[in-house]
């Protein structure tokens, strides 16, 4: 079993880091050498899997320690490059590590696509008339992707909807799939390609879009945490945290920025495993704003014993076979490197760091501000940016925040002067 409690691992390097990964997950040494920029994604293999392809670009992947995740401990590698963002996430699991960390609940890897049909004479009974042969239309999307109902996947379910729009009113019919460990947009648009003509010849109109909604309702994700009151720092800092998040509930200008930190969590996750960052930052967005109101997609409560227990729920189309996950070999080393075996315990992890990252920013925000922790990181980033190597980068960026001045003719500053006393 992994142990993520890990303390001290800003201070190792990142052979070091992959070292101790291996022996708090039982790895093969061989399974990391992909995390190596000179054994990662090659420009031959980049040159497959996108088109006009002239090279690749690094992000940093950084490792969140300290989670457990129904009962279980995981690593988690998430590639971002925005400091501060790993270590927040490290800091928040372990306040919940010893309230047993992240539990989590899904609706199952279920997908929708959506069959746009125009010039309906009679929508009301072409609803009807697509609804009669639900069966019918079932099994000719199932005809698609045999492999997929064999596993036990597949369409599940037809529901034709009635949309007025500017154009006037249009039969959309969803078809709801079963996806299992693929994040399914694959499958979902070539079952609804298939069917496109006769749920048009049925409604007695013209087929016209033919594609999946990243609206994934059918596939959420709840992620729900306890964070004792005196690991936050007291129940006066619970009150402040309950305070902001009852803003971001109520304002749609600093939920827009709540659920950011919440993304800063989620879509380093999903991006270091291969999956689609845009699909789920499109999804969750539009699942905050449901109710005809944008608002915050995690709440905040106070328990009876007075700790902190924050809930999340969101759309999560993740997924393990098919597209990068399965032919960048950083997404497979990342991948391993989780133990997810299936795509709803990656959506569950997944989720888990976007409440754990979603809470150490609240925390922040409701105590010292949110810069003072990222402009110490941040400082680091600058000093590079100066010209600053090796040791000299830490220093530098050290002075800097000591003067309460982090920028980069600061940083320049601070740099000659730390190379004329060495001189």
């Amino acid at each position: 079993m992994t142990q993520s409690r890990w303390s001290g691992t800003k201070d190792l390097t990142p052979a070091q880091r992959r070292e101790g990964l291996v022996e708090r997950t039982g790895l093969d040494a061989a399974d990391l050498t992909a995390l190596d920029p000179a054994d990662g994604l090659s420009v031959d293999a980049a040159d497959v899997l996108i088109e006009n392809v002239i090279g690749v670009m690094g992000v940093p992947v950084g490792l969140a320690t300290n989670v457990i995740v129904d009962g279980e401990g995981v690593l988690v590698p998430m590639a971002t490059e925005e400091p501060s963002v790993v270590a927040a996430a490290s800091n928040a699991a372990r306040w919940a590590h010893g309230a047993g960390g992240f539990h989590t609940s899904s609706t199952g890897p279920v997908m929708q696509a959506q069959i746009q049909v125009v010039d309906v004479a009679d929508p009301q009974a072409a609803k009807s008339r697509i609804l009669e042969r639900r069966d019918e239309l079932i099994a000719a999307a199932n005809e698609v992707d045999p492999i997929l109902v064999k596993l036990g996947g597949g369409c599940l379910d037809i529901e034709p909807r009635l949309v007025d729009t500017a154009a006037g009113v249009h039969v959309v019919v969803h078809l709801v799939v079963d996806v299992r460990d693929a994040m399914g947009a694959n499958a979902v648009n070539s079952m609804a390609e298939r069917t496109s003509d006769l749920i048009a010849e049925i409604a007695g109109g013209t087929a016209r879009l033919r594609i999946l909604t990243n609206l994934a309702d059918r596939r959420l994700v709840r992620a729900r945490a306890v964070f004792p009151a005196d690991a936050l720092g007291g129940p006066e800092v619970v009150d402040r945290m309950l305070e902001a998040a009852a803003f971001a509930e109520a304002d749609p200008y600093r939920a827009a920025t709540h659920n950011k930190g919440i993304m800063n969590g989620i879509s380093a996750v999903v991006l270091a495993t291969g999956n689609d960052t845009r699909a789920v930052e499109s999804g969750c967005h539009a699942y905050a704003s449901t109710t005809g109101r944008y608002t915050s997609l995690s709440h905040f409560e106070k328990n009876a014993d007075g700790d902190l227990e924050v809930t999340l729920e969101v759309p999560m189309p993740v997924g393990l076979v098919g597209g990068a996950t399965r032919s960048n070999p950083v997404a497979q080393a990342n991948v391993k490197i989780i133990g997810a075996e299936s795509a709803d315990r990656l959506a569950r992890v997944i989720t888990a760091v976007g409440l754990a990252q979603n809470a150490a920013a609240v925390r922040a925000l409701a105590t010292e501000g949110i810069q003072r922790g990222h402009m110490t990181l941040h400082a680091r980033t600058v000093a590079v940016a100066a010209g600053a190597q090796g040791d000299e980068v830490t220093e530098v960026a050290a002075r800097m925040v000591a003067q309460g001045t982090v920028r980069s003719d600061a940083a320049e500053e601070a740099l000659a002067i730390l190379r004329s006393e060495r001189a």
